[in-house]
């Protein structure tokens, strides 16, 4: 497919679908609706139209479909793999105006919500309620509930309350057709049917628009404990993971963070002071939740004695809020300040917890072998590691011809760990070329012929996700 222009016709066509001044086109919002925070990308859609209603999208994807035009979803723009990055130009259909939280159902814990909701939003709003939505990505500030479900986002909390996927009960979707489908029931049991509503979520819009979603909430917990713990070794706070695990606790985050991601962050965020030793390598933030102060006691006493069986300095207990505040937020700005230093690639490779190990040592290997920085952290109860290849002083070509390469190692080398491509971020279009090795032939097509059924033009998000057939 090549770029394509909406016509005069489309263009009337899309206006007449939507209420006044909602079709955009000048070079300031093209440009705007053309990037995330892949990288330094720039594909910007043709046109931008915003959608208030469900009703408005299916007369938009009408549209689309009639004249063959290609349609990507725009969420927050927050992404990481480039799945909202209009790369063959069309409609980018941006869904901020659709930012209702419809109802939340006290009884049945349950929230109705439109996809432009601000996830941070969301969780406030429950949480005046006495209630919880659990998934918290690291951009829960400016993401989307909308650009969540097509990621399948995760955050710090998935090793204990589960990615979105796992707290999603329905979905409303607007098909490439225009018609509009809910995909299950508001029920927390379902066995009728395929499972449409889990194959949604995750898809990246390349199989419909999701328009409205159900999400399950909890009871707000009452009590939380966030300890700081230090180690001389990276690999040693890796190992340590996986025995807290084995020891019975399950902790409501236990996050990983390399020496250059603490130094980086405390370089570019204000506001906090953590002394950190020389000698200290790594920390791992774990965090334990729940209604009853005696059984986080209980567990912190566990979970002190596992790390100091692996070697861990002095923990730092965060006795604040004031405290718990700096600690996230050093963890939550990794990523921004790695950015603000250099252009990167972030890799979210992913593979079962007892194997972190394995992976991060891999990982400098091959650093070493080609010659690049990382800055390595991530999400370590879940196996989830953030890898940061920093561009720095590397040329241009090594940049675009060599390092390629080295990413096809790693996860050439997460594979072999029995782990896969992204944990979280999605494959969008920037790991699309390596979906190779983690499915064979007859997978991906499998893949291709469930995307057919859905998107035979091939107008949904195209680019992403599927790599073509040789």
């Amino acid at each position: 497919m090549s770029r394509v222009i909406v016509s005069g016709t489309a263009r009337a066509e899309l206006r007449a679908a939507l209420t006044e001044g909602d079709l955009l086109d000048s070079s300031e919002d093209l440009e705007r609706y053309g990037r995330d925070e892949t990288e330094d990308l720039l594909h910007a859609p043709d046109v931008v139209v915003r959608p208030r209603s469900t009703d408005e999208v299916a007369r938009i994807v009408r549209v689309c479909t009639e004249h063959q035009i290609p349609i990507t979803p725009i969420g927050g723009r927050t992404g990481l793999s480039g799945g909202a990055l209009s790369v063959y130009g069309g409609v980018g259909l941006a869904l901020d105006r659709m930012n209702a939280i419809e109802h939340i159902d006290e009884h049945n814990l349950q929230v109705t919500v439109q996809p432009g909701v601000i996830t941070q939003v969301l969780v406030d709003a429950v949480a005046a309620k006495g209630l919880y939505y659990a998934p918290d990505p690291s951009s829960k500030g400016s993401c989307t509930i909308g650009g969540n479900l097509a990621e399948n986002a995760g955050g710090p909390r998935a090793v204990k309350y589960g990615v979105t996927r796992d707290n999603v009960l329905n979905l409303e979707v607007v098909l490439p057709s225009g018609e509009v489908i809910w995909t299950g029931a508001n029920t927390l049991k379902n066995a009728t049917g395929y499972d449409l509503t889990r194959l949604m979520v995750g898809s990246e819009g390349t199989l419909g628009i999701i328009t409205k979603a159900v999400l399950r909430l909890l009871p707000l917990p009452k009590a939380s404990r966030l300890m700081l713990v230090p180690f001389d070794s990276a690999i040693r706070a890796c190992e340590a993971v996986s025995a807290v695990f084995r020891a019975g606790i399950t902790p409501s985050a236990l996050e990983f963070m390399e020496r250059d991601a603490i130094d980086f962050t405390l370089a570019h965020v204000e506001g906090i002071t953590i002394q950190v030793p020389d000698a200290v390598q790594a920390h791992l933030l774990i965090e334990v939740d729940g209604l009853h102060e005696e059984v986080l006691l209980r567990e912190c006493e566990m979970i002190l004695q596992v790390v100091e069986a692996h070697g861990c300095g002095e923990v730092l207990f965060a006795e604040t809020s004031a405290e718990v505040d700096a600690l996230w937020r050093l963890r939550r700005n990794v990523a921004v300040a790695v950015k603000a230093h250099t252009v990167y690639k972030e890799e979210d490779t992913v593979v079962p917890r007892y194997a972190l190990p394995q992976l991060l040592a891999g990982v400098k290997a091959i650093g070493r072998e080609y010659g690049f920085r990382s800055i390595c952290y991530g999400h370590a109860g879940d196996g989830n590691l953030h890898i940061n290849i920093l561009k720095d002083g590397l040329s241009d070509a090594f940049w675009k011809e060599e390092l390629p390469k080295a990413i096809r190692e790693l996860f050439t080398l997460t594979v072999s760990l029995g782990g896969t491509l992204s944990g979280e971020h999605g494959i969008g279009l920037v790991q699309r070329p390596y979906m190779d090795i983690a499915f064979d032939r007859a997978q991906l097509e499998l893949m291709r012929g469930i995307k057919r059924v859905f998107d035979p033009l091939g107008i949904m998000n195209p680019g992403k996700v599927l790599p073509d057939m040789d």
